[in-house]
């Protein structure tokens, strides 16, 4: 009996020994998912290689492309392999609103007051504030040069192509813009019949010389080919040919529509606390200071922008020039009026 009851403790004991140690060495690894390339190799420098120095915890990392199925398909299935998410704002409200990710308590991180404006979600955590602005060959262009939407839409001045991206979302902002409506008044303007028939107005005057864009690397190629005189671009692939391919290629900011990315933490995840960890470190402004210089990003972290190397700052969306006259994108407003203002967009391109 005493032999039998020793016995049990033994292998309960054992069991409990050998789960404890499972526990811890989970405990030491991460595996961090986000969009591959220059901007997570930036990461991986500037982020993951320090947390892993500082604590002794494993980064195991995976790409994808922000596909909200893959998240879902893990929560559903009680089977999260993924332990934190860097995903774009668009996705992050609708997979928050869907019950896909944590809630973050933002005390656990810092005060809202430190992030750049809008930079904090029930859902997530502000990481990088990348641009949508436009762009042109300097080589080609003359001795006058763009600074604002307006001048987008000035074919006289600048006669030649346009590159547009294909989608109403930042178009249409961009065409009220161009019309006179100061950025604090752009979705107000915008959720009126008014406001959306006069950014269709706009962009009328510039139809006949549209040359229409779907992938990201696309304007860069249509400025190398000639095709265009001036296009909208995503601001890190401008970077990216000016500072990797020496593409003598000017970003103009005036008038730019940013947005950021975000740590999120897919729901049911045993790591919870890690993530938080990393989330934690990676918004210290002396780590995140440091992915700029690898990608053409700029900090969410309002107390990081200053210590960016000037050089590298002024061609990134967070810098105080560049900010003057901005627009946040406004990701609810699309979540609520994508459908609408998309069928309008597509009947408009097929007149």
């Amino acid at each position: 009996m005493h032999t039998h009851r020793k016995f049990c403790n033994l292998v309960l004991y054992t069991l409990s020994a050998v789960a404890l140690g499972a526990g811890l060495a989970h405990a030491k690894e991460l595996t961090v998912t986000s969009f591959g390339g220059d901007y997570q190799k930036g990461q991986d420098e500037a982020i993951f290689k320090p947390f892993t120095a500082k604590t002794g915890i494993t980064i195991k990392q995976d790409e994808w492309n922000g596909e909200l199925a893959k998240v879902r398909a893990m929560v559903q299935a009680h089977a999260i392999t993924w332990d934190l998410v860097d995903i774009e704002t668009a996705e992050l409200v609708a997979g928050c609103d869907e019950g896909l990710f944590d809630k973050i308590d933002i005390s656990k991180i810092g005060s809202p007051d430190d992030f750049v404006a809008g930079g904090t979600n029930p859902c997530g955590v502000a990481t990088a504030v990348w641009a949508n602005v436009y762009a042109y060959d300097s080589s080609r262009i003359g001795s006058m040069k763009p600074s604002s939407a307006a001048d987008f839409f000035d074919t006289k001045t600048w006669p030649g192509k346009r590159g547009l991206h294909k989608t109403p979302k930042n178009v249409l902002e961009f065409a009220l813009m161009a019309d006179g409506v100061k950025p604090d008044d752009v979705y107000k303007t915008l959720a009126t019949k008014a406001g959306v028939d006069r950014a269709f107005k706009k962009l009328d005057t510039i139809k006949n010389d549209i040359v229409w864009w779907e992938a990201g690397a696309q304007p860069v190629q249509l400025l190398a080919s000639g095709q265009v005189v001036m296009t909208t671009a995503y601001g890190g692939r401008i970077w990216t040919a000016v500072h990797k391919d020496h593409k003598p290629y000017a970003t103009v900011w005036g008038n730019q529509i940013y947005d950021m990315d975000w740590w999120a933490i897919p729901r049911g995840t045993p790591h919870k606390d890690t993530a938080l960890e990393l989330i934690k470190f990676a918004s210290q402004p002396s780590v995140i200071k440091n992915h700029s210089k690898w990608v053409g990003v700029g900090p969410a972290i309002k107390a990081a922008i200053p210590l960016v190397d000037k050089e590298t700052l002024k061609e990134l969306p967070t810098a105080p020039e560049n900010l003057k006259d901005a627009l946040a994108n406004n990701a609810q407003f699309w979540a609520d009026h994508f459908d609408s203002l998309n069928e309008r967009f597509q009947a408009w391109l097929a007149k």
